[in-house]
């Protein structure tokens, strides 16, 4: 039996399963198997290895992606620069973190960037973030990070911060919270709307509800919007290929 799973917490919002399930349906992998496993601290998770020792492959989400690094035994270039991971292979005992939501993003991100697109804001701090601020230093396109509370040492700035020319200037803004998502998915991030345009790009790494409130905004501006599905799809399909890969990459 091939095992791959899932962990987090809580869990109630992930595509993983049914979209693993599928796939093991669709291809004839009998002997494949995916499971969520919801871990209400990270400190259960050498346990969860001891109790299945036939797992292959872990993905890993919120809240899990930076402090799962100190249980693993290697990290590959990307999972390193980033100091995040959303991919654990595993193979004889041995645990090596990868970070695929930078392909993931990157290739669900850049088609429909258009030349006004030139300065972003990431809304955010955790793990996707660091991995969104990575392709945008990658794609050239300066960043300003917006959390609840300004750190400046961190050039982080809050929501209370975002003026309306500041808008007017940084017409990318991607959402990395989960705000809009479970138990948020009546809420918004704290940004003023009023000021977005057509000119505007709207990318939400949330991808259920299908339309969140915060790209609903963007959309009756006229702003292009995108969610997170594409992204999650090949990032899955990324750490399918990591964990069947016959050696750690």
């Amino acid at each position: 039996m091939h095992l791959y799973g899932l962990i987090g917490y809580p869990l109630g919002h992930s595509f993983s399963k049914k979209y693993f399930t599928h796939k093991f349906e669709k291809e004839g992998l009998e002997d494949c198997f995916f499971e969520l496993f919801p871990l209400e601290n990270i400190e259960q998770f050498p346990a969860l290895l001891q109790a299945n020792p036939s797992l292959n492959g872990i993905a890993v989400t919120i809240p899990y992606k930076e402090s799962v690094i100190p249980f693993l035994h290697h990290l590959n270039i990307e999972a390193k620069k980033i100091g995040a991971v959303n991919c654990i292979k595993l193979n004889e005992g041995i645990l090596k973190g990868y970070n695929t939501d930078i392909i993931g993003f990157e290739k669900s991100f850049k088609p429909l960037l258009k030349p006004q697109h030139t300065k972003a804001f990431i809304l955010g701090t955790g793990g996707a973030s660091k991995a969104v601020q990575y392709v945008l230093t990658a794609l050239k396109i300066p960043f300003i990070v917006v959390s609840r509370v300004a750190d400046m040492a961190k050039e982080i700035i809050a929501y209370s911060d975002i003026t309306a020319e500041l808008l007017e200037q940084h017409t990318i803004i991607i959402n990395c919270s989960p705000v809009g998502m479970g138990s948020l998915q009546d809420e918004k991030p704290a940004i003023p709307y009023q000021f977005i345009t057509s000119t505007h790009y709207l990318y939400d790494l949330i991808y259920h509800p299908e339309e969140t409130l915060f790209l609903l905004e963007g959309k009756l501006r006229g702003a292009t919007v995108k969610n997170g599905y594409e992204m999650l799809v090949i990032q899955a399909e990324e750490n399918w290929k990591i964990w069947n890969s016959s050696t750690l990459q």
